[in-house]
């Protein structure tokens, strides 16, 4: 007896179909197996697709379970996927504006808030515990030289460094947004790296910006995962908000800091994520992303 699974294809970080992220949202799970998603998300080829699954037990302690998997692995979470997954409740009525929800994630528990303004509809997720890790200097350099950069690229007194809020990334702020558009960095030996940092992610990024309500652009790379760039990311430009915090990179009122990230355009695919961070004894301590969606496609998948 076949199984039939709905499928739908979602941009996220953007109002526009055919920009931003692309993510697969797989409802009503049930029934596959690890190895069913992984083939789902491979032939979808979105650098994530999220599967839905209902809570175990009255008392569960959360709404909905999501699962993320790349083409190639399970990750324990991801940004755009998120919103993606949410968005597609709230088209199925599973969950309405105003409201405050908790999904499972292989990082944790972690809340989603819908908001509704002027008729647009804006999935605003926590994201997970912060944390922060050094690289040798060997690595830095080889990271320098596998990008595409020269260390004068590289913005002063930004350090090199894996930043996480659940799926940790690589830090690398410099100086130039037309030398960001133009990376054209060595994949293999980003793979080849990320098997000695023990990260898979890289986030380059610049505040090099002439709009204004933009703080900064970026661009993310994670070959090692099957990603070999990712258009927008909110598990880069969510811990990027930490980063800036921790480095006293940026000026905040000593509570919250909060700013406008764009990032894919030079895939063609430009998408807006809303960061704010939260901020106690100048150290960043929570860490929120939002972001609106758009339908591009819907369809059954039966197995």
């Amino acid at each position: 007896m076949n199984r039939a699974y709905t499928v739908y294809q979602i941009n996220s970080f953007t109002q526009t179909k055919f920009s931003g992220n692309p993510a697969g949202v797989v409802t009503h799970a049930e029934g596959l197996t690890d190895q069913e998603m992984l083939l789902i998300a491979r032939e979808l080829k979105n650098s994530e697709t999220a599967f839905l699954f209902s809570p175990v037990g009255k008392d569960a302690g959360y709404d909905v379970e999501v699962r993320f998997f790349t083409p190639t692995i399970e990750v324990p979470i991801c940004g755009h996927a998120t919103i993606a997954a949410h968005y597609v409740r709230v088209l199925e009525n599973q969950v309405k504006p105003g409201q405050r929800y908790f999904q499972k994630t292989k990082a944790g528990i972690l809340p989603i808030e819908i908001v509704e303004n002027n008729g647009l509809t804006k999935i605003k997720m926590t994201q997970g515990k912060i944390s922060f890790e050094s690289i040798e200097k060997e690595y830095q350099s080889q990271l320098i030289r596998a990008l595409g950069l020269e260390n004068k690229d590289v913005i002063e007194n930004c350090p090199i460094e894996i930043a996480s809020t659940g799926h940790s990334k690589v830090m690398i702020g410099i100086k130039s947004r037309d030398k960001l558009n133009n990376l054209s960095p060595d994949l293999m030996q980003l793979k080849k790296i990320s098997g000695s940092i023990n990260c898979n992610g890289y986030f380059v990024f610049t505040f090099d910006s002439d709009t204004p309500e933009i703080l900064t652009h970026g661009r993310m790379f994670a070959p090692a995962i099957g990603i070999d760039e990712d258009p927008v990311t909110g598990n880069a430009n969510g811990p990027l908000g930490a980063f800036l915090i921790k480095h006293q990179l940026v000026k905040h009122n000593g509570h919250q800091f909060s700013f406008m990230a764009k990032q894919g355009e030079a895939m063609g695919r430009p998408g807006i994520v809303e960061v704010v961070v939260d901020v106690e004894n100048n150290v960043p301590v929570k860490v929120e992303i939002a972001g609106s969606a758009v339908t591009v496609f819907k369809t059954v998948i039966e197995l």
